[in-house]
């Protein structure tokens, strides 16, 4: 019988570990299963009740990006597990021509962020917002913040299968430089709890939200990954080198590297007047 069991998450987690997944991708599929799971309950897993999930999803006014995501999480399970015929297709999406302003963070906002934390005492995560924003890594990529990386002015990534070169800023190494002189961190990562372990993702997303109110920023707004977008949009008003940004970002398409470079409603209406086409 065809069950999602709580032995089979464990096992498909170690799996998912094993095929060297980041750590974030694991979380979400986990969280996906568990979802699908407590929907299920204890009927048997079969391709009619996946299309009825995805139809709940629907109803429950999930997006369709959110709806898609959740069911690659579903298929890859299924791939594991060998159960191919319960896979179900995705929903079909036009490509969107401009993102929504309402999940847009500005520079200025950006800044405001910043002086909120520095005014609060958070010197920790001020610097952590402006590593992520100076060199575009992805928050499971703090980890390689290291105190010997400040020191060398670089940083290779390995993730996903790849390995990638980051170089940091001289004044972001100063900085980091100083904060780990400071917490009398002489070697290894630099962003770590008061016991000496890494922060977790969880962590720095609370930490970032609570940071909203003060700062007179939407909490729509205000998750690491934003700031990983700041950066794409900011290097390539600069450059304008989509390859160089994609490799910066460690993307393997560039069409995923345009995503982060599309333009928000507004800026799609403003770019519309200036064509000057109706007299």
């Amino acid at each position: 019988m065809r069950q999602i069991t709580t032995q089979r998450l464990l096992e498909f987690e170690l799996y998912l570990r094993g095929e060297e997944r980041s750590p974030g991708t694991i979380e979400k599929y986990i969280r996906d299963l568990r979802l699908f799971q407590a929907w299920i309950e204890d009927r048997e897993v079969s391709r009619e009740c996946t299309v009825r999930w995805k139809t709940h999803l629907q109803n429950e006014g999930y997006a369709s990006g959110t709806i898609n995501s959740m069911l690659v999480s579903l298929n890859a399970f299924f791939r594991y597990a060998g159960w191919q015929e319960c896979r179900v297709k995705l929903l079909k999406l036009q490509r969107r021509m401009f993102r929504e302003q309402a999940r847009e963070l500005s520079r200025e906002e950006y800044g405001r962020l910043l002086r909120t934390a520095h005014a609060q005492g958070k010197e920790r995560l001020a610097l952590l917002m402006e590593t992520i924003c100076a060199t575009g890594i992805r928050v499971s990529e703090l980890q390689y913040i290291t105190v010997e990386n400040a020191e060398r002015g670089r940083a290779e990534i390995a993730l996903k299968g790849k390995i990638r070169t980051i170089l940091l800023p001289a004044k972001l190494c100063r900085k980091l430089l100083k904060y780990a002189k400071k917490q009398k961190t002489a070697s290894g990562e630099i962003f770590l709890t008061r016991n000496g372990k890494p922060l977790s993702r969880k962590q720095i997303w609370a930490e970032m939200k609570a940071l909203c109110e003060k700062a007179g920023v939407e909490a729509t707004k205000v998750f690491p990954h934003n700031l990983r977008h700041l950066f794409a949009r900011t290097f390539y008003q600069a450059s304008r080198n989509v390859a160089q940004l994609a490799d910066v970002l460690g993307h393997s398409s560039i069409e995923t590297t345009r995503i982060y470079l599309m333009s928000t409603g507004a800026e799609h209406q403003q770019q519309l007047e200036r064509l000057g086409l109706v007299s």
